[in-house]
């Protein structure tokens, strides 16, 4: 376990998988509901830690991470909203980073030198990931994102903080800072001058922890004479993945339903059996602009490829720019509950899919403030409060670092780095 969170990807450039995943006992989930989040997390934890990591230490990074809940709220009749944003960036992505920053750190201790994290981003996941591992001894952390496709507050969160952390801004989109980060890790001659890890979901320690709150989903669960379906807005599908393995350690969900935007190359290989990837395209719901998903290799592993056995587990849904804000519109007027962009889809996704023998809990996976512009704009109301950490994220000054999307330019920067 150590080598696949220190390392990040294979030496073949292939992506870690556990060897084996442990189930729980039916029992567990009958008396889920009397454990809080972080002991619920703990019994999940070590299932995929436990044989590496002594259970005091992993109570301690587990506890430490979850400083913070993601509660389960009522937004209309059998749909629920799991609200991942009660972190410090505000977004889903607060649980993997602070748990794979803690594990580094751990597995780190007594080593003398500097690991550089490489890690793209198309919002959240900069943010978490840098906020994680801020001034964590030893650890430097290369932000790339792409230039003028995340919000400025998602840009401020990672531009503004200085000291370990470094922010690249990529001319290009998504895709292309996850290839560049990719080629680092094959590049020898990189690889020889310096230790390179990941925290992307490619990591383990990235995608994996995000298992714990779809077992706080179902304990939390009001209606649990229901049959429960989980709609998770998708973009590079590592959270997903996550859930799939909640479903494999035995789980009681139903389907979960793979929410996309107009990138919708899973949505399309749900629907056919072939996977095309193609250049991502922009749009509000940021985040899920992914034009070739990493984590789908990790769904395909754990199905043996199959693509009858994953289409009876995963739903498909796509939706425009424009049934995205008809829908936080509508439930803003109907509810009074304000989704973001990305949460949208997976409410939507419900809407259509449940039936009434099923209850629906969707991913809310960012504070809508942190769309701020969008979010008004589409609700028609003025100054959607910003919450203190956001505010304070907005005082900094931005400081970064402009590249070309060539990998021969990062390679020069990272070497200048050395």
């Amino acid at each position: 376990m150590k080598t696949a969170v220190t390392q990040g990807l294979a030496d073949d450039n292939g992506l870690f998988m556990p060897e084996h995943i442990e189930k729980f006992e039916p029992e567990f989930f009958e008396n889920i509901h009397n454990l809080s989040f972080q002991e619920i997390s703990f019994e999940v934890v070590k299932k995929f830690f436990g044989e590496d990591i002594d259970e005091e230490t992993l109570k301690g990074i587990v506890y430490d991470t979850l400083s913070f809940d993601c509660p389960v709220v009522p937004v209309k009749d059998n749909i629920y909203s799991l609200e991942l944003f009660h972190g410090p960036t505000l977004a889903f992505k607060d649980v993997g980073g602070r748990f794979m920053a803690r594990m580094l750190g751990h597995f780190l201790k007594g080593s003398t030198e500097k690991v550089n994290v490489l890690v793209a981003t198309s919002g959240d996941t900069g943010s978490a990931v840098a906020n994680g591992f801020l001034g964590v001894p030893g650890i430097h952390v290369y932000v790339l994102y792409p230039k003028g496709k995340v919000s400025p507050i998602q840009e401020c969160q990672f531009t503004t903080l200085g000291q370990n952390i470094t922010a690249l801004e990529i001319d290009g989109v998504f895709d292309d800072c996850q290839r560049l980060v990719k080629a680092a890790f094959l590049d020898s001659e990189l690889n020889q001058k310096m230790i390179l890890t990941s925290a992307n979901s490619i990591n383990v320690a990235r995608f994996l922890p995000q298992a714990f709150y779809y077992f706080n989903a179902f304990a939390r669960n009001p209606q649990k004479d229901k049959k429960l379906i989980i709609a998770v807005p998708s973009g590079n599908f590592g959270n997903l993945t996550a859930g799939l393995f909640a479903k494999r350690m035995g789980l009681p969900v139903e389907r979960f339903i793979a929410a996309n935007n107009s990138n919708d190359i899973v949505f399309n290989y749900l629907q056919t059996g072939e996977y095309n990837p193609k250049v991502s395209v922009q749009t509000i719901a940021n985040a899920m602009d992914v034009g070739d998903p990493s984590n789908f290799v990790r769904v395909l592993d754990l199905y043996n490829h199959s693509h009858e056995a994953i289409a009876a587990d995963i739903k498909g849904y796509r939706y425009t720019d424009e049934q995205i804000r008809e829908t936080v519109k509508r439930v803003y007027d109907e509810t009074g509950y304000l989704l973001d962009p990305h949460g949208a889809c997976g409410y939507k996704s419900l809407e259509e899919y449940l039936t009434d023998d099923q209850v629906g809990i969707f991913l809310e996976t960012a504070h809508p403030a942190k769309f701020t512009e969008t979010v008004e704009e589409i609700i028609g109301v003025g100054n959607v409060p910003l919450p203190d950490k956001l505010a304070e994220f907005m005082k900094g000054t931005k400081q970064s670092i402009s590249l070309d999307k060539e990998f021969e330019t990062f390679k020069k920067f990272l070497k200048s780095e050395k």
